[in-house]
């Protein structure tokens, strides 16, 4: 495989923000898969402030390659003036797996 796996942890207002931000990767080819975890509680340090509010995660599961790009679109779509995206690497997986993502992202067709 020549192309490494990435996950994009990107936090959400609720779900329905996720749904509709992962939707969209996911169309316009961005990512393999998403997931979402509704339901999390977030407590923050913001604007020298201790913060904290109900979120969703979403989860991007994509080509290292495409992070940057997927980055950029998540930070046109969200309704977060920092939103958090963060690439985490994935040393190993299951070969199949990888394929089929490998297989599922790229050729991205921006929004």
């Amino acid at each position: 495989m020549s192309d490494a796996i990435v996950l994009a942890y990107i936090t959400t207002r609720d779900a329905d923000e996720a749904q509709a931000i992962g939707r969209t990767l996911v169309e316009e080819r961005w990512c393999a898969c998403v997931n979402i975890l509704p339901g999390m509680r977030s407590i923050y340090r913001w604007q020298g402030r201790i913060e904290q509010a109900d979120e969703a995660v979403l989860i991007a599961k994509t080509r290292a390659t495409l992070f940057p790009a997927l980055a950029a679109r998540v930070r046109a779509l969200h309704s977060y003036r920092t939103p958090c995206v963060i690439e985490l690497r994935v040393d190993r997986g299951d070969e199949g797996y990888v394929r089929w993502l490998l297989a599922e992202s790229g050729d991205a067709v921006p929004g």
